[in-house]
């Protein structure tokens, strides 16, 4: 008797929609997570971020993820593209026409797969965090200097990035102090006097100028905001 009352239960359900209805309810309440999605609390675990920072560093993602292609992946022209919207000038995140080319892009892309994903993200921007470890701002900051990615930050290397620093402070310097610039750090750091800076020798110059990692923090990542930080210093925040 009771099997008897359920079909013709679920017969009048079906004739009034109800089974649609519940289909609709039941689809709405699965939320499909975007690809690569990680926990906010496994992130901040990991990181120099709070719960509330990766949630915040969530909403900014969305939006760069959805820029142009809308995947929910931050593809190297998104990118490029919330850094340099309304930058006039070449900075340290640019393109560089060299033999081997290093973008930071690249060193986001952890995975080395054409794409951002939020972990990746999050993680990388911890770096920049003021509270993240010194030791990973020299190591991500030696591969910056390294822009042809050979392991060794070489002459050629260190003027461009000191060129790009000077263009992003909006200093002008002759030809002769941006080379004896480039000369003193050499003389400081390549303590083997091979022409060229390994990480090793890296780290103790940092050691000895802290100053040199200046860039590397960014105090803002504690007080999020929905507008994109740019990562250097002085450059024009977006509308």
């Amino acid at each position: 008797m009771f099997l008897i009352l359920c079909r013709r239960r679920r017969r009048r359900l079906i004739g009034r929609g109800g089974v649609a209805a519940m289909g609709c309810a039941s689809s709405k309440q699965v939320q499909r997570r975007p690809p690569g999605y990680e926990e906010p609390a496994v992130l901040a675990a990991q990181t120099a971020f709070t719960v509330n920072e990766v949630e915040a560093l969530r909403e900014l993602y969305n939006k760069m993820s959805h820029s142009i292609i809308k995947d929910g992946l931050i593809h190297k022209e998104e990118f490029q593209f919330a850094l340099f919207r309304n930058s006039r000038k070449v900075n340290l995140f640019a393109d560089r026409v060299c033999s081997r080319s290093v973008l930071v892009f690249d060193l986001f892309d952890l995975k080395r797969d054409g794409v951002i994903e939020f972990g990746e993200f999050v993680r990388s921007l911890s770096v920049f965090h003021p509270k993240a470890p010194k030791s990973e701002k020299t190591a991500f900051a030696f591969k910056l200097y390294d822009l042809r990615g050979t392991g060794y930050i070489e002459k050629e290397e260190l003027r461009e990035m000191v060129l790009a620093l000077l263009d992003e402070s909006d200093l002008r310097l002759s030809e002769s102090a941006v080379e004896a610039i480039v000369d003193n750090t050499f003389s400081q750091a390549d303590s083997n006097g091979d022409g060229r800076i390994d990480l090793e020798e890296w780290e103790e110059f940092v050691k000895a100028n802290p100053a040199s990692l200046r860039n590397m923090s960014l105090p803002y990542l504690q007080d999020i905001t929905m507008a994109f930080p740019s990562f250097v210093v002085h450059s024009e925040a977006l509308d």
